[in-house]
């Protein structure tokens, strides 16, 4: 099963380099059957030559490989963003990886910020679309730079992506014998393309009689997830509403040092990143948590036929919190090499 390795910029190189050698005790130790791509591809090579994802690359990677490991992406030295856009993007829109996957669990009751809640409350899992809605990047501006500018994002919203990741969304709560599934729109006031949203969902919904089916505004939502939390198993949403609330739900979590995710379209290749950004003023400094890019590798294993090695990460990464081998973040005194360490000797 090969694997295309993305290191990513900033602190992505760091936490990746971690999740590299996760990735080869799999293989060595564990012998599970992984070949690692390593691929020269972030801001440094943008700099140096002007590459930001080559076609080539793009079809070996849907043609060749089971999956994908990133890392953040972003440097200052590139202002426009333009190799992160071409790589995210052409990864998400190109392998059309429709489901952003967003775990919300909090692993010890140190990480908790709610008063009067425990870790146990919070646990629950994201499923937000990633190919439509506002980020498909549709619009223009007229007049720019007059006081009459106009500027216009256009929300796209189909039936099949709509439905697809709604009907991703009850696959998983059956499959993990879940009993509730969320749906979190604002089709009160987005009347047309959030109406679909509605529909669609409680139309699907009857294809799953045995899972209950509740729709929330998504402000409300957010008011929800601190005040009880608990209540949630799993949530479907748009993708520009749900890179707000994972966000949100990460602060449950104990930040985003902690919040995995996957890019994924079942049975097909799948990327898979921890969600923080690359924090340039953090790069080189040993500081960076890996524990999220450990429990992504853990999605990752769920997603190549190994939900062992997923569970057995996670137990890892909630005995590094417990016992504070880990970052300063989550209240340890580990560098993101040491964590590392710890980590392979668990493992």
């Amino acid at each position: 099963m090969k694997i295309a390795i993305i290191p990513g910029d900033g602190i992505g190189k760091e936490v990746v380099r971690e999740g590299v050698r996760v990735l080869e005790a799999l293989r060595d130790k564990r012998k599970l059957p992984l070949e690692l791509w390593h691929l020269d591809l972030g801001a440094d090579r943008y700099l140096k030559d002007g590459t930001t994802f080559p076609k080539e690359i793009a079809a070996q990677i849907q043609n060749e490989c089971a999956a994908v490991l990133l890392g953040a992406l972003g440097d200052p030295r590139v202002p426009g963003l333009e190799h992160a856009r071409d790589i995210l993007f052409g990864l998400r829109f190109g392998l059309d990886l429709y489901c952003n996957i967003r775990p919300v669990v909090c692993l010890h009751d140190r990480l908790m910020p709610l008063k009067n809640k425990t870790a146990k409350d919070c646990d629950f899992v994201v499923f937000r679309e990633n190919t439509e809605g506002i980020y498909v990047g549709m619009g223009g501006q007229f007049k720019r730079g007059t006081p009459d500018e106009i500027a216009i994002n256009e929300d796209v919203n189909t039936r099949k992506g709509v439905e697809r990741v709604i009907r991703a969304a009850f696959e998983y709560a059956k499959t993990n014998k879940k009993t509730r599934v969320h749906m979190a729109d604002k089709s009160n006031a987005m009347k047309h393309a959030h109406e679909l949203w509605y529909r669609c969902f409680f139309e699907v919904a009857k294809d799953y009689p045995g899972i209950e089916a509740h729709h929330v505004y998504v402000d409300a939502m957010c008011l929800y997830m601190i005040t009880d939390p608990s209540q949630f198993q799993v949530v479907v949403t748009c993708n520009l509403f749900g890179d707000i609330v994972t966000d949100l739900g990460a602060a449950l979590q104990g930040g985003l040092g902690m919040a995995g995710s996957a890019n994924v379209q079942p049975g097909r290749v799948s990327m898979f990143e921890p969600v923080h950004g690359s924090a340039p003023p953090l790069a080189g400094k040993d500081v960076a948590n890996p524990l999220a890019t450990v429990l992504t590798i853990g999605m990752m294993m769920t997603h190549l036929g190994f939900p062992d090695e997923e569970a057995r990460l996670t137990d890892i990464v909630r005995r590094a919190i417990d016992t504070r081998n880990c970052t300063r973040d989550v209240g340890g005194e580990l560098g993101t090499k040491a964590v590392g360490d710890w980590v392979l000797s668990q493992l």
